[in-house]
């Protein structure tokens, strides 16, 4: 009888350190048993519209995802099928035509702002933890990170952060927070709580 699939959920505000923590984990166990996907991948496809209504779109409320098609996918990997994760273009505000085949590997560590307000899809994990990061130091992250790397000019990022990123955290995400098997204040970088999730992940895989 194959060895199920673990499923461990990161949650927390944008630029919280959710992908410095997955990214820490994977370092610390063998290629083959685990691997991170992003909620991002899940952003609905906007193929049907124009760019100029994609840039309307409020990316922080829970009905910007295709949680349908996440939830399915959490559980193909529970019962040992691999799946198609869609890839996101974050200067195009949409899917790409190309997937990322996952196979279901025995730790699979999903990342994302809004895992846990969903009921069912938060159910589906086995392990879930919430970065408890200050907003200042997430706001300042999160404009360093879309102007070097996604390209956008600092206007945007600060008016989308007030509009959108800000009142939706308020709204969904620090809610959410209560849901999480553990709470990991000052980000990706406490070694403390990355030491304990280690051991736990360990103790499930063995």
């Amino acid at each position: 009888m194959s060895q199920k699939t673990i499923l461990v959920g990161i949650a927390g505000a944008s630029a919280s350190g959710k992908s410095l923590l997955a990214e820490t984990l994977v370092k610390e166990f063998p290629r083959e048993h685990l691997c991170v996907i992003s909620e991002d991948s899940y952003y609905k496809d906007q193929s049907h519209m124009a760019m100029s209504e994609r840039v309307k779109t409020n990316y922080d409320h829970p009905e910007s995802m295709d949680h349908d098609l996440l939830l399915k996918h959490l559980k193909m990997l529970k019962n040992g099928e691999s799946i198609e994760v869609p890839k996101y273009d974050y200067a195009e505000h949409n899917r790409t035509r190309d997937t990322r085949r996952i196979e279901p590997a025995k730790v699979v560590i999903f990342e994302g702002i809004l895992l846990f307000v969903n009921p069912a899809i938060r159910e589906a994990f086995d392990l879930r933890f919430y970065m408890d990061t200050p907003l200042d130091i997430c706001f300042t992250r999160r404009l360093q990170r879309d102007i070097i790397s996604r390209g956008r000019d600092m206007e945007s990022v600060i008016n989308q952060y007030m509009d959108t990123v800000r009142p939706m955290f308020m709204q969904f995400i620090e809610p959410s927070r209560q849901h999480a098997d553990l709470i990991i204040p000052r980000g990706g970088k406490n070694q403390i709580a990355i030491d304990l999730i280690k051991t736990k992940i360990h103790s499930l895989v063995n």
